[in-house]
């Protein structure tokens, strides 16, 4: 067999209670549902990224150490007799398997269940171009590409790489905004089901610059930090921003001044008192922190090559939005941590969502749960296996996709895997916490 990582990971889900929860929440009108979707989830570890590649849990030995696996033309008919509400049920196992998983392998989520210890949860969208006529669902949207609207929301610590709260598909042309109150309360919950103590801060950009966005945040007693658009208001605000208020803060190429104790920057921060949202009703005005950041354009050379001088400094200026406590340096970086979202998209285009392979909608939305499912297991193992921040197609290469060959003493398999292999001794711990008995709780 060409996979066996397949076996620790596979049974670290199982112990994180996988197959029960598909087997209680699942009603889809098909045959051995659970073990039809552990079948598709097995074969996106393994890099399938179409219902054609699932074909490769079929190979070799595999059969003798997986039953249940089933032909990709099975797994499609299945895929396709899902339904809207289905597809939610898949969403709710994700969202509980993280709970499990989290509580099977202590640092997926390192350093949230300490009360001082601040959890991020991020939220975006992306458009996952298709190609054809048949996709249900597909229409231009913001990118002006012709696809559908994945929106997701990511849980991470500054001690963890981020996994995946929820995810759901949409169509193409939808809003990048919609439905983001719900999933940022469902993000919440799932976050702390999988034991995050402490202070949330949800971050978002401009797209989600709303009450819909912030108002959840509100009501769940978490911070926000979401990015201004420059709405009248907000560039009021930013015009009187007094010059001595903006501090140089340390950014690319920022150099520090030890006769004057400071970094030297074209980066600064500054910040005033605001009321976002007072177009709506007074009950949904928000009083919160403007921060902003400056940086200086780059002035364009003379005629002859030189600098040309400046009367007065022009800047390009980022503000978003908080209720943090953080002093305004921190909050400043950590609303740019924001970014750490899309290192989780490109890591899911890159793998399962490779392509969204049926021309039925509720089938794709199916594979993006499954896929979601899928990448949170990947985070577990890798974190089980003691190589806890590589991504997904790393996690493939070292200790997925791993050939062996399978023998049989009395009414035992044993895998030999290759000698002198670099990450034999990571797998050898994945497998041991995969297969022992849980990490017993501390009181």
């Amino acid at each position: 067999m060409s996979a066996a990582g397949l076996v620790p990971a596979l049974r670290l889900a199982e112990s994180a209670g996988l197959h029960d929860l598909l087997a209680q929440r699942l009603t889809v009108p098909s045959p051995n549902a659970a073990t039809k979707a552990t079948s598709v989830v097995g074969g996106m570890l393994a890099g399938a990224d179409s219902i054609d590649d699932l074909d490769l849990l079929r190979h070799g030995g595999m059969g003798r150490l997986f039953g249940g696996v089933r032909a990709p033309s099975t797994l499609g008919t299945f895929l396709r007799s899902f339904t809207h509400g289905h597809v939610q049920q898949l969403d709710a196992v994700g969202g509980r398997l993280l709970a499990g998983l989290a509580d099977r392998v202590p640092g997926l989520v390192a350093g949230g269940d300490a009360a001082e210890e601040t959890a991020f949860i991020d939220v975006d969208d992306t458009i996952r171009e298709v190609h054809g006529y048949a996709k249900q669902g597909a229409a231009y949207g913001y990118s002006r590409v012709r696809g559908l609207n994945i929106q997701l929301a990511t849980v991470s610590t500054p001690l963890s790489a981020p996994v995946i709260a929820r995810a759901r598909l949409r169509k193409g042309n939808t809003a990048s905004a919609a439905g983001a109150g719900r999933l940022l309360a469902q993000a919440i919950g799932t976050a702390r089901a999988s034991g995050v103590k402490g202070p949330i801060l949800c971050r978002a950009d401009s797209a989600y610059y709303g009450w819909a966005f912030v108002g959840t945040a509100i009501r769940a007693k978490t911070w926000f930090s979401v990015t201004a658009r420059m709405t009248p208001s907000v560039s009021a605000a930013i015009t009187g921003i007094d010059q001595e208020a903006w501090t140089p803060i340390k950014y690319p190429n920022a150099i520090w001044e030890e006769t004057e104790q400071r970094w030297i920057s074209d980066a600064e921060v500054a910040e005033v008192a605001f009321v976002a949202f007072t177009g709506r009703r007074k009950a949904e005005h928000v009083a919160c922190r403007l921060v902003v950041r400056r940086v200086k354009r780059l002035q364009a050379l003379a005629g002859d090559g030189t600098e040309q001088g400046e009367l007065f400094a022009s800047y390009r200026h980022h503000a978003f939005i908080t209720n943090s406590t953080l002093d305004i340096v921190e909050a400043d970086q950590a609303h740019r941590d924001h970014a750490i979202v899309e290192q989780v998209i490109a890591e899911l285009k890159d793998g399962a969502l490779a392509h969204l392979p049926s021309g039925k909608y509720a089938a794709n939305a199916a594979w993006v749960a499954l896929a979601v499912i899928a990448f949170n297991i990947a985070r577990a193992t890798a974190v089980a296996a003691n190589m806890a921040k590589v991504r997904w197609a790393t996690l493939r290469k070292r200790i997925i996709n791993i050939p062996a060959r399978i023998a049989a003493t009395g009414r035992r398999l044993i895998l030999h895997l290759p000698i002198r292999w670099p990450w034999a001794e990571q797998w050898d711990t994945l497998h041991a916490l995969a297969t022992g008995p849980p990490t017993p709780a501390t009181t």
